[in-house]
């Protein structure tokens, strides 16, 4: 407790010296303002409930200075309780605070959605879960726009990149990252039997130009026919765009937009978020390696979960969490086991928080 209120004070004397430079003209009229303001704020959310905890455990200390008189003994006991449970969840808001620490937290998610083995079951599943996500924004009032997608030949999804904009969508959605395997009979299926197919979710924080600036002699743009569905514009004219960052090999192709400058704009977004994905992971792994203890390895192969139809089951495979409502939460209803990730994740916060936030 002492380690974590000792950080958590230097995060509270930080807020001050950020107000500080918000009263100083110079800084108002700049062009630091905005991201001074927006560091204000965010240490804000962390430190407004940590003065509130250091008065609970103060107010614990005064009471328990009482209990060996023995007049004030049954009062100063009832306040003991009292101020020590308000300190308690204190506590919890605080560890939930430190789950979502990343400053990228409350960025829009890109969610890259691409089928595994399996086929055409495979794509079906893909575009399921492209189903369950919109649906989730839906039902919470998030912003759902498909940048780019390739159907499959029987229905559903190869790969489809889909952008969510909405308070804390990076800092919930990340934990959809990973590889989704799915068991049931598919629709081809004629003699009953249960297949495994998979699909993959990678999550990344969008990207602006501020975050990754990107050379333009470290892009090669390729223009060519867009294939498939998309109207008068397909196999007519150059609308699709391939453009390739040559200093990392990454390559992003868009062709749903019916202009080349649309779809340019569009792989430039995915693009973006795809560096600075790769540059974010590159920390996590230096900072795990630095306290000796790896936080998640990231690796997008990795199985996290499984859709099992028959049994009405999911189950995720990182946190032990069941449950015999698949088909809740197939309709959007992803806040069970988006509450158990976080207080997972809370068990972990204390030991492994480095004080950065």
């Amino acid at each position: 407790m002492s380690d974590l209120l000792d950080k958590l004070a230097t995060l509270a004397d930080r807020h001050r010296a950020l107000e500080a430079r918000l009263a100083d003209p110079e800084v108002m009229g700049g062009p630091e303002y905005p991201a001074v303001l927006r560091d204000h704020a965010r240490l804000g959310r962390l430190v407004s409930p940590y003065r509130e905890l250091r008065q609970a455990l103060d107010d614990v200390a005064e009471a328990r200075e009482l209990l060996g008189d023995p007049e004030m003994r049954e009062m100063a006991e009832a306040e003991v309780a009292e101020r020590q449970a308000a300190a308690d969840r204190l506590l919890e808001r605080i560890k939930a605070l430190l789950v979502q620490a990343d400053a990228l937290n409350d960025r829009p998610a890109l969610l890259e959605v691409r089928a595994g083995a399996g086929g055409d079951e495979a794509c079906l599943f893909a575009g399921d879960l492209v189903r369950m996500y919109q649906l989730y924004c839906q039902r919470i009032g998030w912003q759902f726009a498909t940048l780019t997608s390739q159907p499959g030949e029987m229905g559903g999804f190869k790969e489809a990149i889909i952008e969510i904009r909405g308070e804390g969508a990076f800092g919930l959605l990340r934990y959809e990252a990973g590889g989704h395997r799915v068991q049931r009979v598919p629709a081809t299926e004629s003699q009953g039997r249960i297949h495994t197919s998979a699909a993959t979710v990678a999550v990344m924080p969008e990207a602006g130009e501020v975050d990754v600036h990107i050379a333009p002699e470290d892009l090669h743009v390729d223009v060519f026919r867009a294939s498939g569905a998309g109207g008068q514009h397909v196999n007519t004219t150059d609308s699709a765009v391939r453009v390739t960052h040559l200093p990392t090999g990454i390559a992003v192709s868009c062709q749903d937009e019916k202009s080349q400058h649309a779809n340019r704009e569009r792989a430039m977004k995915i693009l973006r978020s795809r560096l600075l994905e790769a540059e974010r992971e590159r920390q996590e792994a230096a900072r795990a390696a630095e306290r000796k203890q790896q936080v998640g390895s990231g690796d997008r192969s990795d199985r996290i979960r499984t859709y099992n139809f028959p049994q009405n089951r999911i189950t995720d495979h990182r946190i032990g969490f069941t449950s015999y409502h698949l088909d809740r939460y197939l309709e959007g209803h992803l806040d069970e086991l988006q509450q158990a990730m976080i207080e997972h994740a809370k068990v972990q916060v204390l030991a492994e928080w480095d004080g950065r936030f």
